[in-house]
C-alpha cells in the first residue's frame, strides 16, 4: 500500500504508513485524512478551517458502519477535505487524546461510545461533539454532511460564540483531571467490607453478573471477590464470583468451539454477544478463572483457562506478541462466523448427532440471534466427553471454511503485559510450564520491540514499533509483568527490568504536587494531562501502578521497597473514596487493597541444592492473590536472607507485613499457614 493516496481535491491521504490496522482500513477512502500531530494542527491553523477528528478501533462495528456510509463517498470527503483538516485516531494506539475528547463529548452530550465525531479549533479545543452519524437523518439525528455544513457555518459566521464554547470545554476537562483528595477513607477492613457489599448487593441472582443488559464480563470484581474471600473466609464472594464465572462460562459470550470471550453480552442472560474478541477481556479473564480453577478445582474454570489458552495461541499469536482484537462483523455481517441453525449442525455432524448437538448447544428452529440462527451455549456438561470433542472439532473445522472476522495485529504494550501475567500465573498455579514459557515469550518481545532507547512505547504492528511512547498503564502493567515472571522463573533478570520500568513510571507519570495521583499520559501536544482512576474495560493506570508498587514492595531491595510502599500508600488513601462510592467501578483497586490490608502476603521458600520445587509448586497452588513466592538457595534474595532449608528440607517462610510465621517444610503445614 502507498504512503498517501490522492484524493479529489488534489490532497492526499496519510495513512497508508501508519502501525495502526485501524487507521490503514481508512487509508483508501478519498478523505485526506492524517494522524495527530503537531503539523496537522498547524495546518489547520494555516488554512483557518477546523479540526474534524474521529476516533474509533478496528472492532468496532458503528465505526465500519459510518466509515462505508460517509468516509467512502467521494461526495461527502469532497466536503470534509474543503472545510476541515481531517484527523483519524485509533483509540487503542492513543488512548490519551481518546480520554480527552471523550470527557468533552461526555459533558456536551451526556454520553460517549465509538466512532467519536469532534469538531475542535486549530489548538485543539473541542467547540462541537457526537459519535455517530447517518448519511441521511433519523428521527432527531441530523445526518453528517448537515452536521458539516452548520459547523462550518458557525465556524464562519459565530467564531465568538465556538472560541467561548471551546473554552468552557477546556476549563471542564482541566477540572476533571484534578486529583482525588487524600485520607477520605481508611483503606481497611471495613472499606473493603462495605465494597463487597455492595458489589453483592448489585448480583442477577437469576442470570449471574452485576445490573442488566447489555452486561459486560466484570473481569476485575471477580479477581477481587476471590480475593476477599481468601482474605476473610466469607465464602459469599467467591460464590458469587463462580456463579458469575459459570454463566458466563456457559453462554453464547463465550465461544464454546475456540475458546475466548467477546466483549459484553445485549442481554441479561449472556446468550448473545457483541461479537469482538478483546484481547484485555481475555487476558484479564483468564487470570481470574485460572484463579477460581487453583483455588476451587471448579472443572468448567479449568477447561476455560485450557480453551482461553488455546485461543490466544491459535487466533492472537503475531510476531511481537499478541494481536489486539478480533473483529464483531465478518464481509461486514455481525456474527455470521459464529452462529448456527438446526439444519447446518445437521449438515456437518449427520441427523442424529446434529440433533444431539442442537439440544446440546440450545440452537433452536426459532433462533436466539438473528434470522433463524443461534449462538452456542453449554447449559449442561455433555455425559459423552468423547462424542462432544469430536463434535466440537467438526463444527470448528466447517466455521473454519466461513468468512472470518477480521483481526487487528496491533501489539499494544498494557493488554500483551497483562497477558504474559496471567499466562505466567496460570502455569504456575495450575503446574502447566507451557503457559509459563508463553508469558516469558510475550514479555521478552515487548522488551525486544517496545523498549526503544529507554523508553517504553504504547504500540507495533509487524514488529515495527509505532512512534506513540507508552502510558501509565503500559509502564505500570509491563513491571507487574516483569516482577510476576521473576517469582515463576526465578531469572533475576526480570526483577532488574521490572524495577526499572517501574522507576520510569514513577519519574513520568507522578503527580509531584499530589503524592499518589497519577497521569495517564505525558499530555505532550494536548490541552490537558488525562487522569482517570476509574477502574473500566480495563483497570485504571493509577490502580495498575498501584499493583506494580505493592509488587515491587515485596521484591526490591529494602532500600527502595521503602519508597515503593509509601508511594503504594499515598495512591491506595487517593483511590478508597472510590471503593467507598462506586465499588463496582474499583474492582482493581479493591484487589490491591485486599492484598495490602492482608498484610500483604510474601511466601519464601529456601530450596537446597538438590530440591525437588515440591514445597515451590504447592506454594504456588495455594497463594492468595496479590501476595508474592520467592524460591531459591538461602541469601539469593532479599526474603531469604539468613532463612535456608531445615534439616535438609526445602522450607516455606510465610510473613504478613513484618509479622512471619514459623518455618515449615511439608505442604499441609504451608497451606494451614495461608489458611
Amino acid at each position: 500500500m502507498s504512503d498517501a493516496r490522492r484524493t479529489p481535491d488534489g490532497s492526499s491521504n496519510m495513512l497508508g504508513s501508519a502501525t495502526s490496522p485501524y487507521l490503514r482500513q481508512h487509508a483508501d477512502n478519498p478523505v485526506h485524512w492524517q494522524e495527530w500531530s503537531d503539523a496537522a494542527l498547524n495546518l489547520a491553523r494555516e488554512r483557518d478551517v477546523p479540526v474534524l477528528l474521529s476516533v474509533g478501533y478496528a472492532a468496532c462495528h458503528w465505526c465500519h458502519v459510518m466509515a462505508h456510509e460517509s468516509f467512502e463517498d467521494d461526495a461527502t470527503a469532497a466536503q470534509m477535505n474543503r472545510d476541515f483538516v481531517c484527523i483519524k485516531v485509533d483509540r487503542e494506539e492513543r488512548p490519551d487524546i481518546d480520554a480527552i475528547y471523550m470527557s468533552a463529548t461526555v459533558a456536551m452530550t451526556g454520553q460517549g461510545g465509538w466512532p467519536m465525531t469532534c469538531f475542535l479549533t486549530p489548538d485543539g479545543d473541542p467547540f462541537y461533539t457526537g459519535t455517530y452519524y447517518p448519511p441521511r437523518p433519523r428521527g432527531q439525528i441530523p445526518s453528517f454532511r448537515q452536521v458539516l455544513t452548520a459547523v462550518t457555518e458557525a465556524w464562519t459566521q459565530r467564531r465568538a460564540d465556538l472560541d467561548d464554547t471551546a473554552a468552557k470545554v477546556r476549563e471542564h476537562i482541566v477540572v476533571n483531571t484534578s486529583p482525588l483528595p487524600a485520607g477520605t477513607v481508611a483503606v481497611d477492613d471495613r472499606l473493603l467490607a462495605h465494597g463487597v457489599r455492595t458489589v453483592l448487593d448489585d448480583e442477577d441472582r437469576e442470570f449471574g453478573g452485576f445490573g442488566g443488559a447489555p452486561k459486560f464480563p466484570p473481569s476485575a470484581l471477580l479477581e477481587a471477590l476471590i480475593r476477599h474471600t481468601e482474605r476473610t473466609g466469607d465464602t459469599a464472594a467467591i460464590e458469587t464470583a463462580a456463579r458469575t464465572m459459570d454463566a458466563m462460562g456457559r453462554g453464547g459470550i463465550y465461544d464454546q468451539l475456540a475458546g475466548g470471550f467477546a466483549r459484553y453480552s445485549v442481554d441479561a442472560g449472556w446468550v448473545v454477544p457483541h461479537f469482538e474478541k478483546m484481547l484485555y477481556d481475555n487476558a484479564q479473564l483468564l487470570r481470574a478463572y485460572a484463579h477460581l480453577a487453583r483455588r476451587t478445582g471448579d472443572p468448567l474454570a479449568r477447561r476455560v483457562v485450557e480453551e482461553t489458552v488455546t485461543f490466544l495461541r491459535r487466533d492472537l499469536r503475531v510476531p511481537g506478541g499478541f494481536a489486539s482484537s478480533l473483529d464483531a462483523d465478518a464481509d461486514g455481517v455481525e456474527g455470521s462466523t459464529y452462529v448456527w441453525t438446526p439444519d447446518e449442525l445437521a449438515e456437518v455432524l449427520g441427523p442424529e448427532t446434529g440433533r444431539w448437538a442442537a439440544e446440546l448447544f440450545v440452537v433452536t428452529e426459532r433462533g436466539t440471534f438473528e434470522h433463524g440462527r443461534s449462538t452456542l451455549q453449554l447449559p449442561t456438561d455433555p455425559d459423552d466427553r468423547e462424542r462432544f470433542a469430536a463434535v466440537c472439532a467438526a463444527l470448528l473445522e466447517a466455521r473454519g471454511r466461513r468468512v472470518q472476522p477480521t483481526r487487528d495485529d496491533k501489539v499494544v504494550t498494557a493488554w500483551n503485559a497483562m497477558t504474559s501475567t496471567a499466562l505466567a500465573e496460570a502455569g504456575a498455579g495450575l503446574g502447566d510450564t507451557g503457559y509459563v514459557d508463553e508469558g516469558v515469550r510475550c514479555a521478552d518481545e515487548l522488551l525486544s520491540n517496545h523498549l526503544v532507547g529507554g523508553r517504553l512505547r504504547r504500540s507495533s504492528l509487524g514488529g515495527h514499533v509505532g512512534e506513540t511512547d507508552g502510558g501509565l498503564d503500559d509502564h505500570a502493567t509491563l513491571s507487574t509483568a516483569l516482577l510476576t515472571l521473576f517469582q515463576v522463573t526465578g531469572e533475576t533478570r526480570f526483577l532488574g527490568a521490572g524495577a526499572g520500568v517501574l522507576d520510569t513510571a514513577i519519574e513520568l507519570f507522578a503527580d509531584q504536587e499530589a503524592p499518589g495521583a497519577w497521569f495517564d499520559a505525558t499530555g505532550e501536544g494536548l490541552i490537558a494531562r488525562p487522569r482517570d482512576p476509574i477502574d473500566g474495560a480495563t483497570p485504571a493506570g493509577a490502580s495498575l501502578m498501584a499493583e506494580a508498587l505493592l509488587t515491587a514492595s515485596m521484591l526490591a531491595d529494602p532500600a527502595k521497597a521503602v519508597g515503593y510502599a509509601e508511594l503504594l500508600e499515598h495512591s491506595l488513601s487517593r483511590a478508597s473514596v472510590i471503593v467507598a462510592k462506586l465499588p463496582r467501578s474499583a474492582g482493581h483497586w479493591m484487589s490491591v487493597m485486599s492484598a495490602r490490608v492482608a498484610g500483604p502476603v510474601q511466601i519464601a521458600v529456601a530450596e537446597g541444592s538438590a530440591s525437588n520445587h515440591a514445597l515451590t509448586r504447592a506454594a504456588w497452588s495455594h497463594v492468595p492473590g496479590g501476595a508474592v513466592v520467592v524460591a531459591g538457595e538461602q541469601d539469593s534474595h532479599p526474603l531469604l536472607v539468613a532463612r535456608g532449608p531445615i534439616d535438609g528440607r526445602d522450607a516455606a517462610y510465610v510473613c504478613r507485613g513484618t509479622v512471619c510465621g514459623l518455618p515449615v517444610t511439608d505442604e499441609e503445614s504451608l497451606v494451614a499457614q495461608l489458611g
